[in-house]
């Protein structure tokens, strides 16, 4: 289950705690009165160690140190590098489950709108969808108690749905055309959180795979949408990294793998207490010579930069997009007793070439280093290809060259693709920031697709959906109306031309959402996408991907 209908462009600051001093009000007390317990250090004993004994040996009342200890974990990683955290146990479950690619549950995306939880889409395959629940159904009762017009949260949403495979839940649902509730009751299960987010046909000769994370299944799915692709006679491949924020890095080797010679390095790793280990790439690629594009941009991180700077050392594809976050730090989990973890930086990636991809940081500063991605919208470098490769080649120390065709290439803060697409503001201004922000298009869309099912289930096809469903300027009108009447928006007044494309193109989107999954907003998407078009420019040009 989920409630994604935005990607966020921030990352979220690291939380520390600030040691003061204070004037110790009790220090005269004498020492020779007998309650008092003395702690000898010992020999390999330290100050917080020792502190801690001591708080615990002689303070008034029961310190209950339990309750600190976290935030005490969290003040001592926040002063090492800014991708050093700790992991709650409370939040173990949800962090273990994203990684693995899987939770137990009924299998439904959804949002809330108007009080009322709505179906977004059930998940293919999940108890859920195999029951007969419906995009757009309603839940109204769980466990016949009321759960709409009652204020309920995304988080208690998924208390009450989530639950051990083989539980039960019931759901009363409302159907839009039914009068009464229909009773659903759902056999919890396992349901895969898929990290592949689309894959299609572009045209005749083009693929497309998205990939949204790195998790514990990725390169099994990431295989499977290959060979379909391939039967359907692709020799060019568009791999959409874009807002990735990596995950296991041996998903992305076997990934790589299916690109790259037998044994070519695809990344080392070195550190302090680690050796220097290298990833090669493992025989038996299945695109040992189709033409491949990688799409990038600042939310690109860890093994996506890891496959990005593969591809590009290689000279075996072209890059395409905005440079990436600059994420080259190698984490380890390391669990606690209480149930906790820490992910502690034990090593730095390496491109083959011998490029840090980790952009600079100073330990301590993770809100600075947090604002960087915010640095580069406010310095224009979103904006345009001459600062982003001026940024990149300031330091002529991390130049480097490609394995093949030796094309100077550069370190010191993430991947610089080889074809700049600049961020598109055009749209932005006080009256579309309330509407995309909102989530106003979804909510509008949803009621939408109720009132219109039967004429929407025509289109039998996203590619279908595409070609031949236009929205009308009526819709949009009633769009409007919507965001004036119902969410009492502001400033209307700026919904110009280019806010009016921007909303069209959304409203079709979040449409294509409702009847096809994220495949069919995807494709949709690349229709419009200007990544995708310069993707498929260089795939037709005689040099590609470059020529010496």
């Amino acid at each position: 289950m989920s409630n994604q209908f935005s990607r966020s462009f921030w990352f979220p600051l690291v939380f520390a705690i600030i040691l003061s001093s204070g004037i110790y009000l009790g220090y005269n007390i004498q020492e020779s009165r007998s309650f008092y317990r003395h702690l000898t250090p010992g020999k390999n004993s330290n100050p917080i160690e020792e502190t801690l004994k001591l708080i615990q040996a002689n303070y008034v009342e029961d310190p209950e140190l339990n309750k600190n200890y976290d935030q005490i974990i969290e003040g001592i990683l926040s002063d090492l590098d800014p991708h050093s955290y700790f992991i709650p146990a409370k939040d173990m479950q949800s962090v273990n489950e994203e990684m693995a690619g899987n939770f137990e549950g009924i299998g439904i995306e959804f949002f809330i709108v108007n009080d009322t939880i709505q179906v977004v889409t059930p998940i293919p395959g999940g108890p859920s969808a195999q029951l007969g629940v419906l995009s757009g159904d309603r839940i109204i009762k769980v466990n016949d108690t009321l759960v709409a017009g009652v204020g309920i949260s995304n988080e208690n949403v998924v208390k009450k749905l989530k639950g051990p495979k083989g539980t039960k839940v019931k759901v009363g649902i409302q159907r839009n055309g039914q009068k009464e509730l229909i009773d659903f009751t759902i056999q919890r299960d396992k349901i895969p959180l898929y990290s592949i987010d689309a894959n299609f046909k572009i045209d005749a000769n083009t693929g497309y795979i998205k990939i949204g994370r790195f998790s514990g299944q990725t390169y099994n799915e990431f295989k499977e949408k290959l060979t379909a692709l391939k039967e359907q006679n692709i020799n060019q491949l568009i791999i959409d990294l874009r807002q990735n924020p990596g995950g296991f890095l041996e998903e992305a080797v076997q990934i790589i793998s299916e690109f790259l010679g037998d044994k070519d390095e695809i990344v080392y790793i070195e550190g302090r207490n680690v050796p220097k280990e290298s990833y090669k790439s493992l025989s038996g690629g299945s695109f040992l010579k189709g033409k491949v594009a990688v799409l990038i941009d600042e939310g690109s991180a860890s093994a996506s930069e890891i496959l990005a700077g593969a591809i590009q050392d290689w000279d075996r594809g072209v890059i395409i997009g905005r440079r990436s976050f600059g994420k080259g730090l190698v984490q380890q989990q390391f669990p606690l007793s209480n149930g906790s973890a820490i992910r502690l930086t034990i090593a730095k990636y390496y491109t083959p070439c011998g490029r840090s991809i980790q952009r600079p940081y100073v330990k301590g500063h993770g809100e600075e280093y947090n604002h960087e991605i915010e640095d580069r919208y406010t310095n224009g470098e979103l904006f345009t290809a001459d600062d982003n490769l001026a940024l990149a080649q300031q330091d002529t120390a991390n130049e480097y060259f490609t394995k093949v065709l030796h094309r100077p290439v550069f370190g010191g803060g993430g991947i610089a693709p080889d074809h700049f697409i600049p961020f598109d503001t055009s749209y932005i201004n006080a009256f579309s920031m309330q509407v995309f922000a909102g989530g106003w298009v979804q909510e509008f869309i949803y009621d939408y697709f109720n009132k219109h099912t039967s004429q929407l289930n025509q289109y039998k096809s996203f590619e279908q959906f595409e070609n031949q469903f236009q929205i009308s300027n009526e819709l949009y009108q009633n769009f409007i109306s919507f965001c004036i009447q119902t969410k009492k928006a502001q400033k209307a007044h700026l919904a110009n031309d280019r806010v009016k494309k921007e909303i069209i193109f959304r409203l079709k989107v979040a449409l294509a959402k409702q009847l096809f999954n994220s495949n069919g907003a995807n494709y949709v998407i690349t229709k419009h996408d200007e990544a995708v078009k310069k993707a498929i420019e260089v795939f037709n040009s005689k040099s590609y991907p470059f020529s010496k």
